[in-house]
C-alpha cells in the first residue's frame, strides 16, 4: 500500500483510507464483532488511515474504534470530526457548533471515547454559519499547541473558506464528497488544495455504494438505510443513475476489474494528494477496495470515463434539500 504526505504537517497515511461511519449507523444494522475484524484486516492490508466522527452513532463509532486501537494506536492515522450536534428524540435534531469553547470540549470528549491522548487529524465537520471560520480554526490551533491534535482538517467548505482558515493555521486536509458522480470539488476546491499543499480526502468515493453495481433496486435498501431518503436514489433518478453504472460495469469488465475498483482507481488517478476513504463493514469489500490501488489508466480510458460521468449526466442532488444548506459551497 502506497503512503503519501497528508498535508505538510508531518502526517503520512495510506493512499486508501477506511470510512468507518457505516459500521455504527446509517447503512443498516451494525455488527461490532464483524466491524472489529474488518478494522484488524484493514491494518494488515496496509490501510492505516481511519475516519470517524463524534456524530456517528452518535458516539458509538468512536467507542468502537477505541477497541480496535488497543495495542495499535501508533500504527494508525486517526481522524475524527466535531461540529454537527445531534439532540432530541433518537438524536434526530441536528445543529452546527463551531464556537471556540465547544471546540475544546468536543475534542476532549472524543479523546476520552477513543481512549487516546491525541487525534492525528481533527476536522470541523461542517462550518457553523454563526461562527467565523477564523474563530473556529483559531480554537483548533490551540489543540495543536496542547498536543491533543496533530493536524487540522475541514469538511465541505468552499475554496474561499479554505483560504481564510489556512491563513489562521495550516490546514492539513479538506474532506469533501468526491466520486465519479459527485464532482463539485473540481470547480475550485481541488486546485486550491494543490496550491496550498493540503490533502484532499474524498468521502463516499463509491457514490454511497451505488457505483459498485451491487444495488439494482430501491428495495435493496433496509428500512432504516439513509439512502432511502437521498434524491439520487428516488424515482426516475434511480433508473437514470443505474444506467450510468451499467456502462461503468462494461468498462470495468473490459479492464478485468470490478466497477468499484474502477471508480476508486479513478479517484486516486486525480492526484497523489487525494485520499479516498470508502466505507465498508465487510471483509470481502475491503479486499476488493484495496485491489483498486493496483489499477492504472491510459489517457484514452480516463477520457472515456470522464465523458460518461459528466456533471450534467447525474440525476438528483447528493443530499436532501434540508441538508444541502449545511454545505459551505
Amino acid at each position: 500500500m502506497k503512503k503519501h504526505a497528508l498535508g505538510k504537517q508531518g502526517l503520512i497515511a495510506s493512499q486508501l483510507g477506511l470510512g468507518c461511519m457505516g459500521m455504527s449507523e446509517f447503512y443498516g444494522e451494525a455488527d461490532d464483532a464483524e466491524s472489529l475484524k474488518v478494522l484488524d484486516e484493514a491494518l494488515e492490508l496496509g490501510v492505516n488511515f481511519w475516519d470517524t466522527a463524534d456524530m456517528y452513532g452518535p458516539y458509538k463509532n468512536e467507542i468502537l474504534l477505541a477497541k480496535a486501537l488497543k495495542g495499535k494506536r501508533d500504527k494508525i492515522v486517526l481522524a475524527t470530526k466535531f461540529g454537527i450536534v445531534r439532540s432530541g428524540e433518537n438524536y434526530s435534531v441536528r445543529s452546527l457548533n463551531g464556537k471556540p469553547e465547544y471546540v475544546q470540549s468536543a475534542c476532549e470528549a472524543s479523546l476520552k471515547r477513543l481512549e487516546t491522548d491525541h487525534i492525528d487529524l481533527y476536522y470541523l465537520h461542517r462550518k457553523d454559519p454563526a461562527t467565523s471560520i477564523e474563530d473556529t480554526v483559531g480554537a483548533m490551533s490551540r489543540l495543536v499547541e496542547q498536543g491533543k491534535v496533530r493536524g487540522i482538517g475541514l469538511s465541505e467548505v468552499s475554496a474561499a473558506t479554505l483560504r481564510k482558515a489556512h491563513a489562521v493555521h495550516p490546514i492539513s486536509a479538506l474532506q469533501t464528497e468526491y466520486s465519479l458522480w459527485s464532482r463539485d470539488a473540481e470547480d475550485e476546491v481541488l486546485e486550491t488544495c494543490k496550491e496550498l499543499g493540503i490533502a484532499f480526502v474524498a468521502y463516499s468515493p463509491l457514490g454511497r455504494g451505488f457505483l459498485t453495481g451491487e444495488i439494482k433496486s430501491f428495495d435493496d435498501f433496509a428500512a432504516d438505510d439513509y439512502r432511502r431518503f437521498s434524491p439520487r436514489f428516488q424515482g426516475e433518478n434511480f433508473q437514470k443513475n443505474l444506467d450510468l453504472v451499467m456502462h461503468l460495469q462494461q468498462i470495468a469488465a473490459e479492464k478485468s476489474c470490478t466497477a468499484s475498483q474502477l471508480a476508486l482507481a479513478w479517484v486516486m488517478a486525480q492526484g497523489e494528494n487525494i485520499f479516498p476513504i470508502p466505507g465498508t463493514k465487510r471483509s470481502k469489500y475491503l479486499r476488493e477496495n484495496v485491489g483498486a490501488t493496483n489499477l492504472h489508466f491510459s489517457k484514452e480510458e480516463l477520457a472515456l470515463i470522464n465523458d460518461l460521468f459528466k456533471v450534467q449526466a447525474i440525476s438528483g442532488t447528493r443530499y436532501p434539500e434540508s441538508m444541502m444548506g449545511s454545505l459551505n459551497a
